[in-house]
């Protein structure tokens, strides 16, 4: 047995539980179950074949060398015209920061801004990463009970209540996970001049931003050009393991950005990095537009087949693929333990769903998060069994 000693910081990260429940289910189906996944945030859609064209075609041309830290520049501009065209923000391709998937670019972030003891406020429910960022790198994530009248959002009267003299700034992300709900216009801009006036960052996680469903998707940054806002081509884009992100960041800090980069990852994947230029073509977007629209149908099925079966869903989310549901009233057993009942539903149903525990302390037991990132056929399926499993009257129709 080894005798070395772990860091204290590995102590203070919690498991990833959502894990646990993709192991069990994979265990059910190697045995011959058909689980239903409703748990992983995945899109169940792939790169478009243009994307994937360019990613070959960067290979055959052996153009994956190391790139600058910060990006390919040709990216880097196409994602500043992005902005252009989706968000009407003039943007410089100078602010963008390429980076290995949206948590490299949180963890850039973190490293960046984040010292021994500095608080960062964050919503709770949040993704659990996002403070475990935090604590990486020796600050203390606050976790701010929200609730369904601030749409699970951090709020400008949270930053005004829970600011205190080791806050150094904010996490929030919109639209969110577990929630899919989005902060609206006016509560992003109070949000982010309450941040502002008491000379802290905002980071802003927008990595489910292209799937909005209710509203024109906007940014923080029409609000406020200080803002480090985080973005993915995994959700989106539907490039979930090509790992592959960006980030938006003041001008004066860039240098800082990259050389942290430099250090830390030399540079994103080069043929990732090609491929993604496809993603902006108009062909491209028009697919990644249809399977929007998709997200919003399934959307728009399941919500109403949760509510029917007594799961309490106080707020439409608006965006992402995640429904968070109050699953304290279902008729079952273990309706008052998130992690039992979810555990029940895999045994009992074969829907893999996940607990409220990961992602934060405000009534985690109460609830828990399904994820419609898979076939709209298998979200009829799913709602069937857990019809029959929970008694009631009836099935939703299709």
């Amino acid at each position: 047995m080894s005798n070395l000693t772990l860091a204290q910081r590995v102590h203070s990260i919690e498991p990833f539980r959502v894990m646990e429940m993709v192991k069990a289910a994979g265990e059910m189906n190697r045995s011959g179950s058909d689980v239903i996944s409703m748990s992983v945030g995945e899109p169940d859609f792939t790169a478009p074949e243009r994307v994937q064209a360019a990613a070959i075609e960067a290979i055959r041309d052996g153009t994956t060398q190391y790139t600058d830290a910060v990006g390919l520049r040709p990216l880097r501009e196409a994602i500043a015209a992005h902005y252009a065209s989706a968000f009407g923000i003039d943007m410089d391709p100078r602010r963008i920061v390429v980076t290995a998937g949206a948590s490299a670019g949180l963890l850039l972030a973190c490293a960046a801004l984040i010292g021994e003891g500095d608080e960062v406020l964050m919503p709770d429910p949040s993704y659990p990463c996002n403070r475990h960022f935090v604590t990486a790198f020796g600050g203390k994530a606050v976790l701010v009970a929200s609730d369904a009248h601030r749409r699970y959002q951090l709020v400008a009267d949270d930053v005004a209540q829970r600011w205190g003299a080791r806050t150094k700034g904010v996490i929030v992300a919109s639209p969110s996970n577990p929630t899919g709900t989005s902060l609206t216009g006016p509560q992003m801009q109070q949000m982010l001049a309450a941040v502002r006036a008491r000379g802290g960052f905002a980071i802003v996680d927008e990595i489910y931003q292209g799937l909005s469903y209710d509203h024109a998707p906007h940014s923080a940054l029409n609000y406020d050009s200080d803002v480090i806002t985080v973005n993915s081509f995994s959700k989106y884009f539907n490039m979930t393991g090509w790992r592959l992100g960006w980030l938006v960041v003041p001008e004066a800090l860039v240098p800082a950005f990259e050389k942290l980069a430099q250090n830390l990852f030399i540079c994103p994947s080069t043929i990732a990095q090609h491929a993604a230029l496809a993603c902006f073509h108009p062909e491209s977007i028009a697919i990644y537009e249809e399977r929007r629209l998709e997200f919003q149908r399934r959307r728009d099925f399941l919500v109403p087949a949760l509510r029917s079966i007594g799961f309490q869903i106080p707020v439409m989310p608006d965006g992402a693929f995640y429904v968070y549901a109050d699953c304290s009233q279902v008729a079952h057993a273990d309706a008052g333990n998130s992690s039992a009942f979810s555990m029940a539903v895999l045994r009992e149903a074969a829907v893999a769903i996940v607990p409220g525990d990961d992602f934060g302390i405000a009534a985690p037991a109460q609830h828990v998060r399904f994820s419609y990132a898979t076939k709209y056929s298998r979200l009829e399926q799913a709602m069937e069994r857990l019809s029959s499993l929970l008694g009631s009257a009836s099935a939703p129709q299709r």
